[in-house]
């Protein structure tokens, strides 16, 4: 029974949030990984992990999102398995956490905001000022990728990781994952 409750949420392990490292000179550093198991929006047992598209990104299939960093410095990272083997997907850090409603979890998290929602603009809506995550499936359904920037998320900006049909700056979104982003300085 233990194990049927947890089905829905994977691991998750905060290593250090502000602390200091060893010697005392060198900037505090930030690292987070959360993860989950995708169920569908309706499933008995919620999930942070909701699939809106089994057949992509199927029920019981698992995602992790690393985040690490320091003051004006971080990394995010995406593990996938169990997704469609070849599809390239999408994959975005957006401004609020995941619901029923695809649409719950906003736009982009924009590090320079467009001040027209939603962005289209490519001086806002592009790789350098968003976080984008796509990846391409192996032939055993993981993949995964990482973006790094210097500079970090605001405070309460960035709530979830969404992954969509199509690679780029939008497309159908198949699935999102609501991830405790947080600054890192």
């Amino acid at each position: 029974m233990v194990a049927g409750m947890l089905a829905g949420t994977l691991a998750v392990a905060v290593f250090a949030a502000g602390g200091g490292v060893a010697g005392g000179d060198e900037a505090p550093c930030y690292r987070q990984r959360v993860g989950a198991r995708f169920a569908p929006p309706t499933a008995f047992i919620p999930s942070s992990a909701i699939t809106y598209d089994q057949k992509l990104v199927p029920a019981g299939s698992s995602i992790e999102v690393e985040q690490r960093g320091g003051p004006g410095d971080m990394a995010v990272t995406v593990r996938v398995k169990g997704l469609k083997p070849g599809h390239a997907y999408g994959a975005h850090v957006h401004q609020k956490p995941c619901g029923a409603d695809p649409a719950a979890a906003g736009g982009h998290y924009q590090h320079r905001e467009d001040p027209v929602q939603p962005s289209k603009d490519p001086a806002y809506a592009n790789p350098e000022n968003e976080v984008w995550l796509d990846f391409t499936a192996n032939p055993d359904g993981s993949g995964g990728a990482s973006a790094r920037h210097g500079w970090e998320f605001r405070a309460g900006g960035a709530g979830s990781v969404v992954l969509h049909r199509e690679q780029g700056g939008a497309g159908d979104r198949v699935a999102c994952f609501t991830v405790p982003f947080a600054p890192v300085g």
